[in-house]
């Protein structure tokens, strides 16, 4: 079920892989996503399951759209499903997830303050600052310290893009201009997030560094598997 699983005085920071669950065919087992085909039923049964392990009753988790949309999860939280790419809260024992499929789950966390967040990261997020929008929300709650887990995310070497897409993208982040294997144009979202968390303060633990989603089956990966893909992802509790 866990890919890497860590404490951090209050805080509990995880990144799932795919197994555990109870989900069959392409979403075997430990998906986490709804946005496919696989039955709701067992995406249910396997947000229980990762609840249960982590200790929790509670996993807030949100409708991901590419965006840089944060949303706090305050004292009104009722287990709605909000419209957005980061959650932060200061609320004690609710998980946060983010859920993924070539792109970067990060998790973020001031364990002094107890402030903690997560982010999703792909393209058009990293493009679109939500790196720097998730940063700010945390200071807004308190945090001066922040530190940050990124989870495994399609690589340099593999995420094919047009050569007008990675100019486009490279042109806001410069250092996720990269080159496939193969010689293509391709974008590296892991080195162009890591910028951006440097240029925030934030100190970085690159959880994916060596790890591929296109390449390694023992996690999902949209690029590989097309529609049929499920989500695994990163959570974070607040004790």
């Amino acid at each position: 079920m866990f890919l890497s699983r860590e404490t951090f005085g209050p805080v509990d920071v995880a990144f799932t892989d795919r197994e555990g669950g109870v989900s069959t065919g392409p979403w075997s087992s430990l998906n986490l996503g709804t946005g496919n085909a696989d039955d709701p039923a067992s995406v249910q049964d396997n947000l229980r399951l990762l609840g249960e392990a982590l200790g929790v009753n509670q996993i807030a988790r949100m409708t991901q759209v590419h965006g840089n949309d944060v949303h706090i999860i305050d004292s009104s939280y009722a287990g709605e499903i909000p419209t957005a790419d980061a959650l932060v809260t200061n609320r004690p024992g609710i998980g946060l997830l983010v859920r993924v499929a070539d792109c970067i789950p990060i998790v973020f966390a001031d364990e002094q303050a107890r402030v903690v967040g997560v982010a999703h990261a792909g393209r058009k997020g990293m493009e679109f600052g939500i790196v720097g929008h998730t940063v700010s929300a945390m200071k807004d709650l308190g945090a001066t310290t922040i530190r940050a887990w990124m989870g495994p995310r399609a690589c340099g070497a593999c995420y094919e893009v047009s050569a007008e897409l990675a100019d486009q993208v490279a042109a806001v982040v410069p250092d996720s201009q990269s080159t496939t294997s193969w010689g293509a144009p391709a974008l590296d979202i892991g080195a162009g997030v890591k910028a951006q968390l440097a240029a925030e303060g934030v100190t970085v633990t690159d959880i994916g560094a060596d790890l591929c989603t296109i390449e390694d089956d023992t996690l999902f990966s949209y690029r590989r598997q097309g529609q049929d893909s499920g989500r695994f992802g990163a959570v974070v509790v607040l004790r």
